[in-house]
Protein backbone atom coordinates (compact mmCIF):
# COMPACT_ATOMS: atom_id res chain seq x y z
CA UNK A 1 0.00 0.00 0.00
CA UNK A 2 1.25 3.49 -0.95
CA UNK A 3 2.39 5.79 1.79
CA UNK A 4 -0.09 8.71 2.60
CA UNK A 5 2.16 10.61 5.14
CA UNK A 6 5.63 11.66 5.63
CA UNK A 7 7.54 11.23 9.45
CA UNK A 8 10.07 13.46 9.91
CA UNK A 9 11.83 14.59 13.32
CA UNK A 10 13.79 17.86 13.45
CA UNK A 11 16.47 19.35 15.57
CA UNK A 12 15.77 22.69 16.29
CA UNK A 13 17.56 26.05 18.35
CA UNK A 14 15.84 28.80 17.95
CA UNK A 15 18.89 30.40 18.85
CA UNK A 16 22.52 30.01 19.12
CA UNK A 17 22.51 29.86 22.61
CA UNK A 18 19.26 28.45 23.10
CA UNK A 19 18.99 24.33 24.27
CA UNK A 20 18.25 22.13 21.02
CA UNK A 21 15.06 20.08 20.85
CA UNK A 22 13.32 17.72 18.27
CA UNK A 23 9.96 18.32 17.14
CA UNK A 24 8.38 15.90 15.14
CA UNK A 25 6.19 16.49 11.80
CA UNK A 26 3.75 14.48 9.77
CA UNK A 27 2.71 16.16 6.06
CA UNK A 28 1.21 14.35 3.55
CA UNK A 29 3.07 12.13 1.08
CA UNK A 30 4.18 13.48 -3.08
CA UNK A 31 6.10 11.62 -5.49
CA UNK A 32 9.28 12.92 -6.02
CA UNK A 33 9.48 14.89 -3.16
CA UNK A 34 13.32 15.83 -1.60
CA UNK A 35 14.56 17.44 1.67
CA UNK A 36 13.78 20.74 0.67
CA UNK A 37 10.23 20.56 -0.79
CA UNK A 38 9.70 18.54 2.76
CA UNK A 39 10.88 21.34 4.17
CA UNK A 40 8.56 23.82 2.63
CA UNK A 41 5.29 21.85 3.24
CA UNK A 42 6.17 22.25 7.05
CA UNK A 43 6.84 26.35 6.11
CA UNK A 44 3.28 26.27 4.57
CA UNK A 45 1.51 24.48 7.64
CA UNK A 46 3.56 24.85 10.68
CA UNK A 47 2.00 22.48 12.90
CA UNK A 48 3.52 19.32 14.56
CA UNK A 49 2.66 15.77 15.55
CA UNK A 50 0.23 16.79 18.45
CA UNK A 51 -1.43 19.55 16.72
CA UNK A 52 0.77 22.32 18.39
CA UNK A 53 1.59 24.88 16.03
CA UNK A 54 5.05 26.44 15.81
CA UNK A 55 7.18 27.99 13.67
CA UNK A 56 8.92 26.96 9.85
CA UNK A 57 11.86 25.51 9.97
CA UNK A 58 15.04 27.71 9.18
CA UNK A 59 17.64 26.10 6.67
CA UNK A 60 19.57 27.23 4.16
CA UNK A 61 18.52 27.21 0.24
CA UNK A 62 19.07 28.44 -3.15
CA UNK A 63 20.06 26.96 -6.24
CA UNK A 64 17.74 23.45 -5.44
CA UNK A 65 20.44 21.76 -8.18
CA UNK A 66 23.02 20.68 -5.87
CA UNK A 67 25.71 23.61 -7.46
CA UNK A 68 24.89 26.25 -4.30
CA UNK A 69 25.97 24.01 -1.49
CA UNK A 70 24.08 25.95 0.61
CA UNK A 71 21.54 23.34 1.58
CA UNK A 72 24.27 21.11 3.20
CA UNK A 73 22.84 19.28 6.79
CA UNK A 74 22.06 15.66 8.55
CA UNK A 75 19.55 13.87 6.94
CA UNK A 76 19.21 10.86 8.43
CA UNK A 77 22.56 11.25 10.50
CA UNK A 78 24.39 11.82 7.08
CA UNK A 79 26.03 14.48 5.72
CA UNK A 80 23.86 15.22 2.62
CA UNK A 81 22.56 18.36 0.63
CA UNK A 82 19.02 18.66 1.08
CA UNK A 83 18.11 19.32 -2.70
CA UNK A 84 19.85 15.95 -3.87
CA UNK A 85 18.37 13.64 -0.96
CA UNK A 86 14.88 12.50 -2.18
CA UNK A 87 12.27 11.35 0.52
CA UNK A 88 11.46 7.95 -1.38
CA UNK A 89 14.95 7.00 -1.03
CA UNK A 90 14.59 7.58 2.66
CA UNK A 91 14.17 5.20 5.53
CA UNK A 92 11.41 6.96 7.97
CA UNK A 93 10.82 8.31 10.20
CA UNK A 94 13.07 10.92 8.44
CA UNK A 95 15.69 13.17 10.49
CA UNK A 96 16.84 16.14 10.23
CA UNK A 97 19.87 18.16 11.72
CA UNK A 98 22.11 20.97 11.77
CA UNK A 99 25.52 19.99 10.73
CA UNK A 100 27.72 19.28 13.75
CA UNK A 101 31.00 21.29 13.38
CA UNK A 102 29.61 24.45 12.52
CA UNK A 103 28.05 26.88 15.14
CA UNK A 104 24.25 26.57 14.83
CA UNK A 105 22.55 30.08 13.85
CA UNK A 106 19.07 28.72 14.02
CA UNK A 107 17.29 25.82 13.51
CA UNK A 108 19.05 23.66 10.43
CA UNK A 109 21.18 27.11 9.43
CA UNK A 110 24.95 27.04 10.67
CA UNK A 111 27.59 29.50 10.39
CA UNK A 112 30.01 28.01 7.75
CA UNK A 113 32.27 30.98 7.29
CA UNK A 114 35.42 29.31 8.81
CA UNK A 115 35.29 27.65 5.09
CA UNK A 116 35.67 31.66 3.49
CA UNK A 117 38.23 32.19 6.32
CA UNK A 118 40.79 29.34 5.23
CA UNK A 119 40.18 30.50 1.66
CA UNK A 120 41.46 33.91 2.41
CA UNK A 121 44.45 32.14 4.43
CA UNK A 122 45.60 30.32 0.84
CA UNK A 123 44.71 33.40 -1.25
CA UNK A 124 42.28 30.99 -3.64
CA UNK A 125 41.71 33.82 -5.92
CA UNK A 126 43.87 35.19 -9.49
CA UNK A 127 45.49 38.15 -8.39
CA UNK A 128 43.96 40.16 -11.53
CA UNK A 129 43.58 43.74 -11.26
CA UNK A 130 40.47 44.41 -13.52
CA UNK A 131 40.42 48.04 -14.16
CA UNK A 132 42.15 47.59 -17.22
CA UNK A 133 42.31 45.68 -20.04
CA UNK A 134 44.95 43.35 -19.77
CA UNK A 135 44.31 41.78 -23.37
CA UNK A 136 44.54 37.48 -23.52
CA UNK A 137 44.74 35.28 -20.83
CA UNK A 138 47.68 32.81 -20.83
CA UNK A 139 47.26 30.06 -22.75
CA UNK A 140 46.61 26.49 -20.81
CA UNK A 141 47.16 22.83 -22.05
CA UNK A 142 44.26 20.72 -22.62
CA UNK A 143 46.06 18.26 -19.82
CA UNK A 144 46.13 21.18 -17.21
CA UNK A 145 42.46 21.96 -17.98
CA UNK A 146 41.52 18.37 -17.28
CA UNK A 147 43.58 18.54 -14.00
CA UNK A 148 41.70 21.61 -12.90
CA UNK A 149 38.15 21.28 -13.85
CA UNK A 150 36.85 18.54 -11.65
CA UNK A 151 38.05 21.37 -8.94
CA UNK A 152 36.82 23.64 -10.23
CA UNK A 153 33.10 21.67 -8.96
CA UNK A 154 33.69 22.85 -5.53
CA UNK A 155 30.15 24.45 -4.14
CA UNK A 156 31.99 25.29 -0.76
CA UNK A 157 29.07 22.58 1.06
CA UNK A 158 31.60 21.98 4.00
CA UNK A 159 31.04 18.16 3.70
CA UNK A 160 34.04 17.60 3.57
CA UNK A 161 35.00 18.91 6.59
CA UNK A 162 31.91 17.81 8.52
CA UNK A 163 33.00 13.92 8.22
CA UNK A 164 36.64 14.97 8.35
CA UNK A 165 37.36 13.58 11.85
CA UNK A 166 40.92 15.80 11.87
CA UNK A 167 38.79 19.51 11.64
CA UNK A 168 38.39 20.51 15.01
CA UNK A 169 38.79 23.08 17.90
CA UNK A 170 42.15 20.96 18.62
CA UNK A 171 43.98 20.62 14.93
CA UNK A 172 42.50 23.88 13.50
CA UNK A 173 42.89 22.02 10.23
CA UNK A 174 41.35 23.57 7.12
CA UNK A 175 39.92 20.60 5.53
CA UNK A 176 39.94 19.13 1.98
CA UNK A 177 38.01 22.08 0.33
CA UNK A 178 40.78 24.39 1.26
CA UNK A 179 43.81 22.46 0.19
CA UNK A 180 42.20 21.65 -2.85
CA UNK A 181 41.04 25.10 -4.08
CA UNK A 182 45.26 26.02 -3.15
CA UNK A 183 45.86 23.46 -5.89
CA UNK A 184 43.44 24.94 -8.53
CA UNK A 185 44.96 28.28 -8.56
CA UNK A 186 48.55 26.99 -7.64
CA UNK A 187 47.86 25.16 -11.23
CA UNK A 188 46.50 28.33 -13.04
CA UNK A 189 49.12 30.10 -15.35
CA UNK A 190 47.68 33.75 -13.30
CA UNK A 191 47.58 32.44 -9.88
CA UNK A 192 50.74 30.26 -9.35
CA UNK A 193 52.05 34.22 -9.01
CA UNK A 194 51.02 33.34 -5.19
CA UNK A 195 51.78 29.77 -5.13
CA UNK A 196 55.01 30.21 -2.45
CA UNK A 197 52.63 31.95 -0.16
CA UNK A 198 49.76 29.28 -0.42
CA UNK A 199 52.69 26.88 0.17
CA UNK A 200 53.89 28.25 2.94
CA UNK A 201 49.97 29.05 4.56
CA UNK A 202 49.50 25.47 4.36
CA UNK A 203 52.11 24.51 6.48
CA UNK A 204 51.48 26.83 9.00
CA UNK A 205 49.09 26.14 11.81
CA UNK A 206 46.37 23.93 10.96
CA UNK A 207 47.54 23.21 7.44
CA UNK A 208 48.20 20.23 5.56
CA UNK A 209 50.19 18.08 7.88
CA UNK A 210 46.80 18.05 10.09
CA UNK A 211 45.26 15.51 7.36
CA UNK A 212 45.15 11.87 8.83
CA UNK A 213 44.35 10.34 4.78
CA UNK A 214 40.78 9.21 6.63
CA UNK A 215 39.33 9.62 3.16
CA UNK A 216 35.73 10.70 4.04
CA UNK A 217 36.07 13.50 2.23
CA UNK A 218 36.31 11.69 -1.13
CA UNK A 219 33.41 9.24 0.11
CA UNK A 220 31.02 11.96 1.19
CA UNK A 221 31.90 14.89 -1.11
CA UNK A 222 28.93 14.84 -3.53
CA UNK A 223 30.52 16.84 -6.72
CA UNK A 224 33.15 13.74 -6.25
CA UNK A 225 36.08 15.77 -6.22
CA UNK A 226 39.39 14.16 -6.16
CA UNK A 227 40.61 15.24 -3.02
CA UNK A 228 42.69 12.65 -1.72
CA UNK A 229 45.11 12.78 -4.76
CA UNK A 230 44.74 16.82 -4.19
CA UNK A 231 45.74 16.89 -0.77
CA UNK A 232 48.66 14.33 -1.31
CA UNK A 233 50.15 16.49 -4.26
CA UNK A 234 49.75 19.65 -1.93
CA UNK A 235 51.32 17.57 0.55
CA UNK A 236 54.55 17.55 -1.63
CA UNK A 237 54.44 20.58 -3.27
CA UNK A 238 54.83 22.07 0.64
CA UNK A 239 57.45 19.77 1.63
CA UNK A 240 59.20 20.95 -1.75
CA UNK A 241 59.09 24.46 -0.84
CA UNK A 242 59.69 24.18 2.77
CA UNK A 243 63.29 22.62 2.04
CA UNK A 244 63.69 25.25 -0.58
CA UNK A 245 63.26 27.65 2.22
CA UNK A 246 65.36 25.97 4.65
CA UNK A 247 68.20 26.45 1.98
CA UNK A 248 67.26 29.84 0.94
CA UNK A 249 67.47 31.20 4.69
Amino acid sequence: MAQSTIKVEIKRQPTPDAPSVTEKFEIPYRPGMNITSLLGEIALNPVDVSGRATTPVTYDSNCLEEICGSCAMLINGKARMACSALVDKLDQPITLAPLSKFPVVRDLAVDRSVLFENLKKVKAWVPIDGSYDLGAGPRQAPQIQEQRYPLSNCISCTICMEVCPQFNDVTNFVGAATIAQAKLFNMDPSGSVLKEERLRALAGDGGIQECGFAQNCVQACPKQLPLTEAISDMGRDVFIQQVKDLFAR
